[in-house]
């Protein structure tokens, strides 16, 4: 099985961040939420 690449940290703060400001473009929000698409499932706590 081939590894897939997820979105960073980082990359998922910074994507949050976009999204949460009302002035960005839309295009960038577009780009934020893909982002955060691809973004690893948190793990559940013990």
């Amino acid at each position: 099985m081939p590894k897939q690449r997820r979105t960073g940290t980082k990359a998922a703060k910074a994507a949050s961040r976009v999204l949460k400001d009302g002035r960005t473009s839309k295009a960038s929000k577009t780009a934020a939420a893909s982002a955060l698409s691809q973004r690893a499932p948190k793990r559940k706590g013990r």
